[in-house]
Parts: structure tokens; C-alpha cells; sequence
């Protein structure tokens, strides 16, 4: 697992030295989550994160018609958690899924947050996650203002290629926020050709 967390630092500051990475290493925790499995639940006040070393998961929100709504999927080597409450020590508004059996980095948040306060390199990695995440979010958002259900469908399938093969169709229309039946439609018009 130890490789699994320097190739994650690594992919945001190749040059980190090993004091800053064995650092990290001693606040993360390995984790293995079967499928199914719910890590953070709406309502609760989250301490961890996770950095998803294998397997897919997902955050999702209800709306009031108790129908749910994929916010994201995430896949090995991405961040999983409710960053908003994690920062603001609140409720979490989503509920984070495990759609296979995963594999995790478990890292307490104010863990992280002290050492960053005392090592620069630790600041800069922290610096660096963060405008990932805040860069991934803003593209979903124009992918949901500016790209059709196909367009985001095709964005889906570019960005994780087996998605079809590894999670079930309606989540995958959640989180193209269309109906299974439309999905359906897509994918017949898209592989009929």
C-alpha cells in the first residue's frame, strides 16, 4: 500500500523528499471496503478522507422525493470525501458509496491539516490536492451547464473506458443525470451505427 501513496504524492510533487512522504504515510490507514459499502453517511460529521487506491465509489444526494442523485464518480487515484464538511467540522450533505470492492488510503483530515502547519512540503501537497478537487468540480459543473446527456455520456466513457463494465447503468444515468430509459437510448444510438 505504501507504493500506492508515493505514486498519489508523487503524481502532485515528484520531487517530495521521503521525510515529507513517510510524513504522510504515518497518518494514512489502509482500508478495504466491499461493494456496497457506505463510508461516509448524509448526516454525519465526517474526520477522514480517503484516496481511492482500487475500485470505484461514488457520492450521491437524495432529493426530497427520497430519488438519488450521483455527484461523482471516483476512481483509483482520486480523493473521496466531503471536503465541505471536513473543513467546516459540519454535517456531510452526501452519502459516499463504494460501487465495487475498494481499496483505500484513510487519512484524518485535522491530522493532515496540523502537519501542513508545521511542513512546507506537506503545505504545498495539501495546495496541490485542493486545486485538483476544486478543478474536477468546476468541470463538472460546466459538464452539466454546457454538454448534452450524449456529450456527458461520451465525456464519461473517455474519461474511465470500462465504466459500463464496471457499475451498474443506473448509476451511471445518475450521474448523467438522465433516466435509465434515457441512457438506454443513448447507448443504442451511439453503438447501432
Amino acid at each position: 500500500m505504501q507504493h500506492n501513496l508515493e505514486h498519489f504524492v508523487r503524481y502532485f510533487m515528484p520531487n517530495i523528499s521521503d521525510y515529507s512522504l513517510n510524513l504522510f504515510s504515518s497518518i494514512t490507514i489502509h482500508k478495504h471496503f466491499s461493494k456496497g459499502k457506505v463510508i461516509i453517511k448524509q448526516g454525519q460529521v465526517p474526520t477522514n478522507f480517503y484516496i481511492l487506491t482500487n475500485g470505484v465509489a461514488r457520492s450521491f444526494i437524495k432529493n426530497n422525493n427520497n430519488r438519488e442523485h450521483t455527484r461523482t464518480i471516483y476512481t483509483a487515484m482520486s480523493t473521496c470525501g466531503a471536503l465541505s464538511s471536513l473543513i467546516s467540522e459540519s454535517k456531510s450533505n452526501a452519502t459516499y458509496e463504494c460501487l465495487t470492492d475498494c481499496d483505500c488510503l484513510m487519512v484524518n483530515f485535522k491530522k493532515l491539516v496540523k502537519i501542513t502547519k508545521s511542513n512546507h512540503e506537506m503545505s504545498l501537497l495539501y495546495s496541490k490536492v485542493m486545486e485538483k478537487i476544486f478543478i474536477r468540480t468546476e468541470e463538472r459543473v460546466d459538464e452539466l451547464a454546457l454538454l448534452n446527456a450524449t456529450e456527458r455520456y461520451l465525456k464519461l466513457k473517455k474519461d474511465i473506458p470500462e465504466i459500463d463494465n464496471l457499475i451498474p447503468q443506473y448509476h451511471i444515468a445518475s450521474f448523467l443525470n438522465v433516466t435509465p430509459v434515457q441512457l438506454s437510448r443513448i447507448r443504442k444510438k451511439l453503438y447501432s451505427v
